[in-house]
């Protein structure tokens, strides 16, 4: 209690320092006319109001962190291959959803001991032998995902592998979290060799949290009430908006799972994404292929142009991010829950949406 009253007392007294010296500059710069002054007084209004906002924002992710709540990893994956067949039954007990009743216990005896099994497990214990720092910020993000669905039950955590199944690396249900450690070893693990870059580039364990927010905003944003490509990008769109609330300090490009050349590329050709989205008509369009050009994970956007092998995948989701965040900025209002449940034609109407150019 002490330490967290002198961060207190620490932050307070950085905020009157910071207004004071920058109000310091704003009134010694030269110019004594009424307008100069009035504009200085502007100024230092505007700085004020900016700081005051930081510090708000500040106290509030403080606020938020002091959740004493906390989870914890279940490690399946050692129970089950660091054991004799003998532990099967009080594990088919402990953990009955991860064994189909269809299959008899000589399945998961000869799983203990396939070679490839054991190769996976070996690589998960050498890259994963301590969770306690992934418990941590799993434990903050749950924080935040409480601070703003209070209702959510917190998961049952559990990891194990999954035979590097990079289209299912975790689920989320009501109250259980799976997660498989065998997808997060790192983009250059020798077991990826002959996965395409795109997709092994996220088999990375700084793309876990991203991936549990994720999961967790698909299952608390509604399906789509229509098929249109516009309904499809706002809806990622969402997700990603979700990510930037129970996620505060992770960067946009693991968000989004871009690389820095990736995210630097599509801030800088927002204008022509969207231009290109406008002159094609493609907005209100069902056509599915368009999920795969500009949604699904890819090695590039398919624009059909020069400049598709310079995009990454997936922009049309980037666009639907900024769509919803000008919405919320044009809106500020509206609760997050109301957003989430907006039409995506009414949230487009209402976010003014303009691309920065």
């Amino acid at each position: 209690q002490q330490i967290s009253l002198f961060n207190h007392l620490l932050e307070v007294n950085l905020f009157k320092i910071t207004v004071f010296v920058i109000t310091k500059r704003i009134l010694e710069t030269e110019g004594t006319t009424f307008f100069s002054f009035s504009y200085k007084c502007i100024c230092f209004f505007i700085v004020s109001v900016f700081l005051l906002s930081c510090k708000n924002e500040i106290n509030n992710k403080n606020e938020i962190e002091k959740n004493p709540l906390s989870v914890s990893f279940e490690r399946f994956d050692l129970k089950f291959y660091n054991n004799s067949p003998d532990v099967i039954p009080n594990l088919k007990n402990e953990y009955p959803f991860l064994f189909p009743k269809q299959f008899s216990d000589s399945v998961w005896i000869n799983r203990q001991k396939d070679t490839l099994q054991l190769l996976l497990q070996d690589a998960v214990i050498n890259t994963f032998s301590d969770l306690s720092f992934l418990e941590k910020k799993t434990s903050s993000l749950f924080k935040h995902i409480r601070h703003y669905f209070p209702k959510t039950k917190i998961p049952r955590i559990i990891t194990l592998t999954n035979n590097v199944d990079y289209q299912i690396k975790t689920v989320y249900l009501d109250s259980l979290l799976l997660i498989s450690l065998d997808t997060f070893l790192g983009s250059d693990h020798p077991l990826y060799e002959g996965i395409p870059y795109y997709i092994r580039k996220e088999l990375d364990s700084k793309y876990l949290l991203s991936q549990i927010a994720e999961k967790f905003a698909s299952y608390i944003i509604p399906p789509n009430e229509n098929r249109t490509f516009l309904s499809n990008m706002i809806y990622e769109g969402k997700k990603l908006y979700l990510q930037d609330l129970i996620l505060p300090n992770e960067k946009d490009e693991i968000k989004i799972a871009y690389t820095q050349n990736e995210i630097e590329w599509v801030r800088e050709n927002e204008t022509n994404i969207w231009q290109y989205f406008i002159e094609k008509q493609t907005l209100y369009k069902t056509d599915p292929e368009l999920i795969d050009r500009f949604l699904e994970p890819a090695p590039f956007s398919k624009f059909y142009l020069q400049l598709d092998n310079e995009s990454p995948g997936k922009v049309g989701r980037w666009i639907g991010w900024q769509i919803v965040k000008s919405y919320h900025k044009n809106n500020p209002e509206i609760s997050l829950k109301k957003l989430i449940k907006t039409s995506s034609q009414e949230l487009f109407n209402l976010s003014k949406y303009k691309p920065k150019r």
